[in-house]
């Protein structure tokens, strides 16, 4: 018989501290750049106590392969805001664009959420790929991080309500 799943937490930063915290690569890492956001409730209020975690190809679009882990997790300060330093993935075959793989845990959630960030400057591989091609406008843009004035890319996640971000079903 299965139990259900209950909220005990936060604890995050008790429980699941990470060597390396938000950096997928080192500082100095050629192509390297930040991807930022901010965790919101379905009122709109930053999230101050969420942890995201992300894990990605390498640019070749290979998996943990030549000391390339490609894991990163980050708490939210208490703006919920989270930044990951990484480089882009490449793709990782079957027609996928590249992307990276986001887990959500935050308070109040009885299971943890999964996401993807594609990145809006990689029009014709975000049009061939499988996920994406299910969704359409705003459902659709929620999956994807836009440019940022540093170089890096801004993704926002909205655990629900008005442009609630996609999350996946595992």
């Amino acid at each position: 018989m299965l139990t259900p799943s209950q909220t005990i937490g936060p604890f995050f930063s008790h429980a699941l501290p990470w060597p390396d915290g938000p950096h997928v690569v080192p500082d100095g890492t050629p192509g390297a750049w930040w991807l930022r956001g901010v965790v919101r409730d379905g009122a709109g209020e930053p999230v101050p106590d969420a942890l995201i975690e992300s894990w990605q190809a390498d640019p070749s679009g290979r998996f943990n392969v030549d000391g390339f882990g490609g894991f990163a997790r980050c708490p939210t300060d208490p703006a919920g805001r989270w930044a990951i330093r990484t480089v882009k993935p490449g793709s990782v075959g079957s027609g996928q664009a590249p992307h990276l793989a986001l887990t959500v845990f935050a308070r109040g959630l009885l299971r943890h959420l999964f996401t993807r960030v594609y990145f809006a400057d990689e029009t014709a591989a975000n049009a061939a790929d499988p996920v994406l091609a299910k969704l359409t406008g705003p459902e659709r843009e929620t999956l994807v991080a836009r440019p940022a004035d540093d170089g890096g890319y801004l993704f926002d996640i909205r655990l629900q309500g008005e442009n609630e971000t996609i999350f996946f079903r595992l």
